[in-house]
C-alpha cells in the first residue's frame, strides 16, 4: 500500500478484508490513517458538489469538483503527504480547501495505539465504536463519519430484503425474537441441506402474534423460499409462531419445539431447591435417543409434578409431542443438539445483541432495519455449518415418510 494512492475505495477494500490482512497492516498504520482522512475529505466534496459525473447535481450545487492540490498532514510524530481535493464556488469564481482539511491540520490525527483500536474494530465491524474513536480523534462531527456507514447499510438492507432464496435448498426453518433497545425483532434463520445456517429474514413486531409472523413466512415464500420437499420449523413454542407455520406451511411442515424453553417453563413454577432437580430429570429424558423411552420417562415425570405442582405439570404436557419430533423420526443422536432446540438461533441473537448493544433509542424503523440487516450479513459469514450436516438427507426422508409426501429415488 506504500505506493498506493489512498482512496475512499482503498478504505472500503480494507474493510473487506480477512482479520489476518488488516492485522498485517498494523506497521502501516499511517496508510491507515490517510484511507479514514481521505475518506472525510470525500464525504465533504460530496455532501457540497454532489455525485462525481452527475449533472443534475452539478447544476444543483454552488460548488463543482476542481482537482487536488499536495498537502500533508501530521499523524503521531510523523507528516505525512496527501492530495486534497479543491472545490470551485460557481458564486464567486473562486477555488477553496476543505474545511475538514484545515481542521485536520489544527490536530494530530490518532496515535499509533489508538488506530490500532480503529483497525481492530473496522476488522470486527464495530462500526459505531469505530465511528465514535475517530469522530472523537479527527475532531469532526459523526455525521460526516457515519454518512458512508448510512449509505452502505442502504445498500445492505435493499440486498437482504431483496436476496433470492430460491437458489438455497433449505431443509430447516428456525424462528425467534429479540429485544433490541426494548423493540422486538422475530428473526427467521434458514437451515440449508448442506448445513449451512442463514439468516433470511425478519420483523419488527410488537409480541409475536400468528399475523405478524404470517407476513415474514409469505415474503419468504415470495423471495422463492422452498418447502414443498418437507421443512422442520424449531420455535420457542410460541402460540403464535406455531399458528402462523401451520397455516403457512400446511401439510409441508414438521413442528420441533425447543426442548430447552420447554424446559425452562417447568421449571419456572418450581421452588428454587426443585429447579436444579427437575432440570436435570427433563434433561436426561430428552437425551433418551428411544422415542418411547424418552416420552414414558417426561410422562412419569409429569406425574410426579401433579403432586408438588399443577401448573408445572400442565406446562410439561402442552406440547409435549412436538418436544419429541426428532425423537420419533428416530433422528435425536444426528441432530439432537442442532436442531431440538432455537440455541443455533440464539447464539445469532448473542452476537446480533453484541453488535447493537450500544443502540439505546432507534431514531426511525428504516434506522432499525440497516442495522440488524447489516450485523446479520455479518453475523452470516461467521456462521458454521450444524453439527452431523452430512446425515441431512436421512432428515429429508424422515420427514418426507411423516408428511405423506413423495420420495425421489436416490441412486
Amino acid at each position: 500500500m506504500k505506493n498506493k494512492e489512498i482512496t475512499s475505495k482503498n478504505l472500503n477494500w480494507f474493510i473487506e478484508q480477512p482479520l489476518e490482512t488488516q492485522l498485517d497492516l498494523f506497521k502501516h498504520y499511517t496508510e491507515i490513517a490517510q484511507l479514514i482522512a481521505n475518506q472525510v475529505f470525500e464525504d465533504e466534496v460530496h455532501q457540497k458538489a454532489g455525485e462525481r459525473y452527475s449533472r443534475e447535481n452539478q447544476n444543483e450545487s454552488n460548488y463543482s469538483r476542481w482537482g487536488n492540490n499536495p498537502g500533508s498532514i501530521r499523524i503521531g510524530e510523523e507528516r505525512v503527504k496527501m492530495r486534497v481535493p479543491r472545490l470551485y464556488d460557481k458564486q464567486t469564481g473562486r477555488t477553496e480547501g476543505l474545511d475538514s482539511y484545515k481542521k485536520l491540520r489544527e490536530t494530530d490525527l490518532p496515535s499509533e495505539a489508538l488506530l490500532k483500536k480503529i483497525i481492530i474494530g473496522l476488522s470486527e465491524n464495530r462500526y459505531e465504536e469505530v465511528v465514535k474513536m475517530a469522530t472523537d480523534s479527527f475532531g469532526l462531527s459523526q455525521s460526516s463519519v457515519s454518512r458512508a456507514f448510512i449509505e452502505e447499510s442502504k445498500k445492505v438492507l435493499e440486498c437482504f430484503e431483496s436476496r433470492e432464496l430460491g437458489l438455497y435448498d433449505f431443509i430447516a426453518l428456525v424462528i425467534d425474537g429479540k429485544y433490541l433497545a426494548k423493540e422486538q425483532v422475530v428473526i427467521a434463520l434458514g437451515v440449508t441441506i448442506s448445513g449451512d445456517k442463514i439468516p433470511i429474514g425478519f420483523i419488527h413486531t410488537i409480541t409475536e402474534n400468528s399475523r405478524a409472523i404470517k407476513g415474514l413466512l409469505k415474503n419468504l415464500i415470495e423471495r422463492g423460499f422452498k418447502f414443498t420437499e418437507g421443512i422442520l420449523t424449531i420455535t420457542d413454542g410460541s402460540k403464535g409462531l406455531i399458528k402462523a407455520v401451520k397455516e403457512t406451511f400446511s401439510g409441508f411442515a414438521i413442528e420441533q419445539r425447543c426442548t430447552w424453553h420447554k424446559r425452562e417453563n417447568v421449571v419456572s413454577y418450581l421452588k428454587d431447591e426443585e429447579k436444579d432437580i427437575y432440570r436435570g430429570k427433563l434433561q436426561r429424558s430428552y437425551s433418551e435417543p428411544d422415542y418411547e423411552t424418552a416420552k414414558m420417562k417426561l410422562l412419569q415425570i409429569r406425574d410426579e409434578l401433579k403432586k408438588i405442582n399443577y401448573s408445572a405439570a400442565n406446562s410439561l404436557e402442552e406440547g409435549l409431542e412436538e418436544t419429541l419430533t426428532l425423537h420419533r423420526l428416530g433422528l435425536v443422536e444426528e441432530f439432537g443438539k442442532s436442531l431440538s432446540t432455537t440455541n443455533i438461533i440464539e447464539n445469532l441473537n448473542s452476537q446480533l445483541g453484541g453488535y447493537l448493544r450500544r443502540i439505546k433509542y432507534w431514531v426511525t424503523p428504516e434506522m432499525r432495519a440497516r442495522w440488524v440487516a447489516t450485523a446479520l450479513f455479518q453475523i452470516e459469514k461467521r456462521m458454521r455449518k450444524i453439527n452431523s450436516y452430512k446425515k441431512l438427507n436421512l432428515l429429508r426422508m424422515a420427514i418426507k415418510s411423516e408428511l405423506k409426501l413423495n420420495q425421489t429415488k436416490v441412486a
